[in-house]
């Protein structure tokens, strides 16, 4: 493996990070870091689409939970230096908490799957070009009894000084 095609790995992975992250704050200048403009996203019975069309929908979804935390493992990708193309896969891991219902009702819904790309080098760098979720696992349990959360999106936290945030 050249030392292109490992830097290439690790701005892939980044970039899969980079949308985790831009999730869970809703971070639309980051998000916009992440994919082409005109990438092809499926995300199964939940949506499919653009970029902006995607990041439109998720914010909603997004914004009427209590909290959201997405996380990245399992990266594996193949590069093509010389075509400016890759592939790769990735398991991910999306858990959400409900706010109360009138009745104090909430749930966790926690869905493990797989994010299958297809990249590009672009000017800024690597890109997703197209995006495959499959979902392998859903858990949707009762957390009624379960303390409060702090929404990662609390931008009053001293902590979103980390790296710029």
């Amino acid at each position: 493996m050249t030392l292109d095609e490992l830097a290439a790995k690790q701005e892939i992975a980044e970039g899969l990070y980079r949308y985790c992250r831009s999730m869970d704050r809703m971070d639309k200048g980051l998000f916009a870091t992440v994919f082409t403009p005109d990438a092809d996203l499926d995300y199964g019975e939940h949506f499919a689409g653009t970029p902006d069309g995607f990041r439109e929908w998720v914010w909603v979804s997004h914004e009427g939970m209590q909290s959201h935390s997405h996380q990245i493992t399992n990266i594996l990708s193949e590069v093509d230096i010389a075509t400016g193309q890759a592939v790769s896969e990735a398991y991910v891991t999306v858990c959400l908490r409900t706010r109360p219902t009138p009745t104090g009702g909430v749930v966790d819904i926690v869905d493990r799957g797989r994010y299958l790309d297809r990249w590009v080098r672009a000017d800024e760098g690597w890109r997703i070009s197209s995006r495959r979720y499959r979902s392998d696992v859903q858990q949707v349990v009762d957390a009624s009894g379960a303390p409060p959360v702090t929404s990662v999106r609390d931008t009053s936290d001293p902590s979103f000084e980390l790296f710029g945030a």
